[in-house]
């Protein structure tokens, strides 16, 4: 009968960064992640100041520096078509040395994360190998029964079991966890475009016809996404590709002369976006987090740092409890507590600007209700330090920092001063598109 300390369902940046913390604090963890690589398109790639000074405390700033990366100080909406972009933070107000959001690709971030706690004897990553059911003895969590990719099936018991799989996750189906949505304006595109010497790089975004566009700077190609409505995706195919090329270059000219490289809609990817989280995150023996627990809006792309936040939290609150075999109801509890107001209070943030910013613009209105009042509201971010250090701080830390158990803390070993502020990205995966969206 296979056994572990704590058993953790997906390998994404939450799943890793949890299984890293607790093997280095001499706990068993075994991690399942059902793909064969972490080479997946549609994924988050911000990496915020909260995440960049743990991997310091980590002792993996200096690896971290090498990755590919673009460093961006400035959040911003576009608002309406032909309008400036109001600047919603500035992270350049900040202290540094973390005063920017590094955009890397997050399969070079799992590589790493993974690489890293391979070091470790207590870490074990089982690769292809799908977490199917849970197993549930005198009512409470035992572990969990899963299949490989080869189609091998079995059962793993542990103590604990975190879910650390997503929106998507296994455990959101168990009513008693109470999912509880949110409405949400949008659905997203996602398909890519060439990039070339002279575009702007980092994250740049636009605004078409009743649609918002972000594109992430991959080196050799931008990584598009375009907001549409929700629920017209079938009537905006059905309106041919050839308008919905001339839609985006209408909100992007400089890419018109590129445009023709999306010859198919098999090549735009659907992500439904959703907006929820768990009113109960845990039962005994089953904890969630990240997107298991709260799927974000890609509004601020803070989804993976408040996820990373959630496996620091996880980590430091039961590194204890799981060393001494008695991980109670308590114990699960207390993780909730401690992060479920930095959930509710940027899930609220991101409401705000489905209702004033994204939802007017997808219906052809004005954003906060009149175009001149959004101008006068960048203009007072822009003129006061002081307004602008808030919503830069809660971007790049989140209303609560969390702080990584001490036995996982390693000298810390910064990319100091003089390193460029870009490193060329890689060029295109082997294997491009694989997985799902989102």
């Amino acid at each position: 009968m296979e056994r572990t300390t704590c058993c953790v369902v997906g390998g994404g940046p939450a799943g890793m960064v949890l299984a890293l913390l607790l093997a280095r604090s001499g706990i068993e963890v075994t991690v399942l992640e059902k793909h064969a690589d972490f080479l997946r398109d549609f994924r988050g790639d911000t990496v915020h100041p909260s995440t960049l000074a743990l991997l310091d405390e980590l002792g993996l700033a200096e690896r971290f520096a090498r990755l590919p990366q673009r460093r961006v100080r400035t959040v911003q909406l576009p608002v309406a078509a032909g309008r400036p972009q109001v600047t919603v933070a500035d992270l350049s107000v900040l202290r540094g040395p973390y005063d920017y959001v590094a955009m890397v690709p997050q399969w070079d971030l799992l590589d790493l994360l993974a690489d890293e706690a391979r070091r470790e004897p207590s870490f074990h990553l089982r690769m292809n190998t799908e977490a199917t059911g849970f197993l549930t003895e005198a009512g409470r969590v035992a572990g969990v029964r899963y299949r490989t990719a080869d189609g091998r099936t079995g059962e793993l018991r542990a103590p604990l079991t975190v879910a650390c799989d997503g929106r998507g996750s296994l455990a959101r189906t168990r009513p008693e966890l109470g999912l509880r949505g949110f409405d949400c304006p949008m659905d997203a595109w996602w398909f890519r475009l060439p990039r070339r010497e002279g575009d702007p790089r980092g994250l740049v975004g636009g605004a078409g016809d009743r649609f918002l566009t972000a594109m992430i700077d991959r080196g050799d190609y931008w990584q598009c996404a375009a907001l549409i409505p929700k629920g017209t995706d079938g009537s905006r195919r059905a309106a041919g590709l050839d308008r919905f090329r001339a839609e985006f270059t209408a909100a992007v000219p400089w890419l018109a002369d590129r445009a023709d490289a999306l010859r198919s809609w098999d090549e735009v990817k659907l992500l439904d976006v959703r907006l929820d989280r768990l009113r109960r995150w845990h039962r005994p023996g089953l904890l969630c987090i990240g997107d298991a627990a709260h799927a974000m809006s890609p509004v601020f792309g803070i989804g993976i740092n408040l996820a990373v936040q959630d496996a620091v939290a996880t980590a430091r609150h039961l590194a204890g409890p799981l060393r001494r075999g008695a991980v109670g109801e308590r114990d699960l509890r207390g993780v909730q507590r401690r992060r479920r107001p930095t959930t509710v209070a940027t899930q609220a943030l991101q409401r705000l600007a489905h209702a004033r910013v994204i939802r007017p613009v997808l219906q052809g209105r004005p954003p906060l209700g009149d175009a001149d009042r959004a101008r006068r509201v960048a203009r007072l971010l822009a003129g006061s330090r002081r307004l602008r250090r808030l919503p830069a701080y809660f971007i790049a830390y989140g209303a609560l920092r969390e702080r990584p158990p001490a036995a996982a803390v390693r000298k810390a070993a910064r990319a100091g001063g003089g390193r460029p502020d870009d490193v060329p990205y890689r060029r295109t995966p082997p294997g491009e598109g694989k997985g799902n969206p989102g």
